[in-house]
């Protein structure tokens, strides 16, 4: 039903802009050459096998049933045949295209994994945990197999109508040429949907992001939300958002269901003006029976590859929309900037000047113009209300948030000229939000660094978790879960301790790292903690008093600023706003705690 021009008009409706898009992938999906052209061969032999059932038909009424010249087997082995080189070359193609995809997989997938490793902190606080886990590991995989299983059937599809169109021309060209006024249209209705469908994809991707985050949310919060009756709202929040998520899927459907109905009405146009010129064509010549069937026959055979050319658009759409977000947090989200300078060991002086922080969005900044000088090997404690920016001031330090403006010197070298590794090298973090792998204790312990189960056992027993680990039947083997879910919250925060007891890092930040504990366990911890702070700069955000106290220096912060400095006996005597904290029992401050 269709001449050459049919292969070159099918691309072009899906969009100026399709090749370009498909050319970012060559590097995933683009290797293994041999097997392409194996691909290619063995999808042309499929599609050259098309027009033989037609001048099959054509030999068999002919020589069969007319002139009863035809041998009785040589039918059944001549379809045999046929059909047993079709099959085999469908088979060779689907397995070629099945090992491009998963090295494609395997390949952008390490790629995705390894940019979420080093890209900015921003995009964790732009993105939720969901969005990013659904892009790597599901929509990639979805859209790697809809797109080439869709260029696949576009290759194939292509091939079977350029050589259907072969054999039209060659049994009657003046017929042929009828179908081509039908490829404009066809052109118009498929380019006209497909910018619909991308569209109405990619806010389908978002809300599939935004159902998603809400399941997140409920399974991390579901204590919160039976403890507060929550459960009719959130159950309210996730229908919205089902609905609009429905509404998306159904225009979506819309828009790609419609192509198939329309260009298949147009083939029948043509194939009707064909079959009835035909027909006045065999009137007047003598055209033979089995010639005439056979025309007939590989015009019904062309309305197939013409439908399913016309449904594979939305597959690709789908399926370049789903890799390209993979695309983006690839080639558009950048590294972490760092500079070059690595020290094996650093003295831990650490000096502020000048440093302001502001969030995006934010009407005031979070620090204001703070100054500060540590030496090496002091103990400083960071006091103060919630909001007076205590962990930022800590969290500016790994460089977990960045500077507006001012700088921050380690071993009087800006932080921004350290080279990332050898900077996060220098601190052990343990903070209020433990977060622990869903692997062994030893494992979790010894995060990153060389495992030594001798040195692990010795610091989970620093960090007064040695009969825990004797009581378990895995010992150091033994899981914790979820986020050690396993484990109570006094466990996985000793956990977190022996973490930095194992790191022995030169610089160490305690961001209220016993607030989970017991008295009991908190004093053994806080014994573990004395032996680990000695002879290394510590920064210790705590409530209690006897956390701090003991500290070479306490600074006070209200409101992102510094507003005192000194030693809890110096700041009680000069009745500032330190000694109002302990006044007023800030936290756990007490009088018991100064005993």
């Amino acid at each position: 039903m269709t001449t050459t021009p049919a292969p070159t008009s099918t691309p072009a409706a899906l969009q100026s802009s399709l090749l370009t898009r498909m050319l970012r992938l060559r590097p995933y999906f683009g290797a293994h050459s041999g097997t392409w052209i194996i691909i290619v061969l063995a999808t042309i032999v499929g599609a050259a096998t098309e027009p033989m059932i037609p001048a099959l038909f054509d030999k068999l009424l002919d020589l069969g049933f007319v002139k009863r010249k035809l041998e009785l087997w040589t039918v059944p082995v001549v379809l045999l045949a046929l059909f047993g080189v079709r099959g085999l070359a469908g088979y060779i193609a689907q397995l070629g295209l099945s090992r491009i995809t998963n090295h494609g997989l395997m390949v952008m997938r390490r790629e995705m994994f390894a940019k979420l490793l080093v890209a900015p902190m921003r995009l964790f606080k732009d993105q939720t945990s969901s969005s990013l886990s659904n892009s790597i590991v599901y929509e990639t995989q979805n859209g790697a197999s809809m797109l080439v299983n869709s260029i696949l059937s576009l290759t194939r599809n292509a091939l079977t109508l350029l050589a259907l169109t072969t054999y039209l021309l060659y049994l009657n060209w003046k017929l042929t040429l009828i179908v081509i006024a039908v490829f404009p249209a066809v052109a118009w209705v498929m380019r006209v949907l497909t910018k619909r469908l991308h569209r109405l994809t990619k806010a389908n991707q978002d809300a599939t992001d935004s159902l998603a985050y809400v399941v997140e949310e409920n399974v991390l919060a579901h204590r919160d939300i039976r403890l507060y009756a929550a459960e009719a709202s959130q159950a309210q929040r996730f229908e919205d958002l089902g609905q609009s998520l429905r509404h998306l899927a159904m225009k979506s459907t819309v828009a790609g269901a419609a192509m198939t109905p329309m260009t298949q009405m147009l083939a029948a146009m043509a194939l009707s003006a064909v079959i009835s010129v035909a027909l006045v064509q065999s009137a007047s010549s003598d055209t033979s029976v089995g010639g005439f069937v056979g025309f007939v026959t590989a015009m019904l055979m062309i309305i197939a590859p013409i439908r399913q050319l016309s449904e594979v658009s939305g597959p690709i759409t789908r399926g370049l929309a789903a890799l390209e977000r993979g695309l983006d947090l690839i080639h558009n989200v950048p590294a972490e900037d760092q500079g070059s300078y690595t020290k094996p060991r650093a003295d831990g002086e650490i000096v502020f000047q000048d440093v302001v922080v502001q969030y995006n969005g934010a009407a005031t900044p979070v620090i204001h113009g703070l100054s500060l000088s540590i030496h090496g090997g002091e103990t400083i404690a960071i006091v103060g209300a919630s909001g007076a920016g205590k962990s930022t001031l800590v969290n500016l330090l790994p460089r977990f948030v960045d500077l507006h403006s001012g700088q921050i010197l380690l071993d009087g070298v800006e932080l921004r000229d350290w080279n990332l590794k050898a900077l996060r090298a220098q601190f052990a973090f343990v903070s209020q939000h433990v977060v622990m792998l869903n692997d062994s204790i030893a494992a979790n312990v010894a995060l990153g660094l060389a495992l030594d189960r001798d040195k692990v056992l010795a610091c989970l027993q620093a960090a007064n978790l040695g009969a825990l680990i004797n009581e378990l039947p895995q010992g150091l083997d033994t899981l914790v879960g979820h986020n050690a879910m396993q484990l109570s919250g006094g466990q996985r925060q000793r956990l977190a301790i022996a973490r930095a007891l194992y790191k022995d890092a030169p610089i160490l930040i305690l961001d209220e790292a016993t607030s989970a504990l017991d008295t009991e366990s908190e004093r053994a911890v806080q014994d573990a903690l004395q032996g680990l702070m000695r002879n290394r700069t510590t920064l210790v955000i705590a409530h209690r008093l006897s956390t701090v106290m003991h500290a070479s220096r306490i600074v006070a912060m209200d409101s992102g600023r510094i507003v005192e400095i000194g030693t809890h006996q110096e700041l009680i005597q000069h009745n500032g706003h330190y000694a109002r904290l302990y006044q007023l029992g800030l936290g756990s401050f007490s009088a018991q705690d100064a005993d």
